[in-house]
């Protein structure tokens, strides 16, 4: 096969240090405008971002060519550095992410759950929502490792 052709869409989850409640809603959306740009400018494309004050979700399509490693590094180095430019301090990302991939069919309904992180997170705390993408996933993990 003469060319490569993917569509590579994950969930991408991470915290704040510590889940630090650092995300202010009144500049979350224009954060979430600044990670766009960081996914366009590695070649991909961000469907949908929410969160709330210790989290954020991201959905997004990645080139064959972009590692999500790589792509999670720039997106939360960019941004702090960012966030920091205009006096948010102290913030920090936490070192670790989950990314988990999605089918194609799954789109619908994930922009949605990302969007109604606040709804959400009315009746289930991150770790326990988390954990449940972690299970339902089937993605191992060290629960002695798994929170900083």
């Amino acid at each position: 096969m003469a060319q490569t052709y993917t569509r590579l869409l994950y969930h991408i989850v991470f915290s704040t240090k510590g889940r630090e409640p650092w995300i202010d809603p009144v500049w979350r959306p224009e954060l979430y405008e600044y990670i766009g740009g960081i996914v366009r400018n590695r070649k991909g494309d961000l469907f949908a971002a929410g969160g709330v004050a210790d989290h954020v979700h991201l959905l997004l399509r990645l080139t064959a060519s972009r590692a999500v490693s790589d792509v999670v590094r720039d997106i939360k180095a960019n941004s702090s550095g960012w966030l920091h430019e205009r006096g948010v301090m102290p913030f920090a990302w936490q070192d670790g992410y989950g990314a988990f991939t999605l089918s194609p069919n799954a789109i619908p309904g994930v922009p949605n759950y990302i969007n109604n992180q606040e709804s959400h997170h009315a009746r289930e705390s991150f770790r326990d929502e988390f954990l449940y993408m972690l299970a339902e996933s089937g993605t191992e993990f060290d629960p002695e490792r798994l929170w900083e």
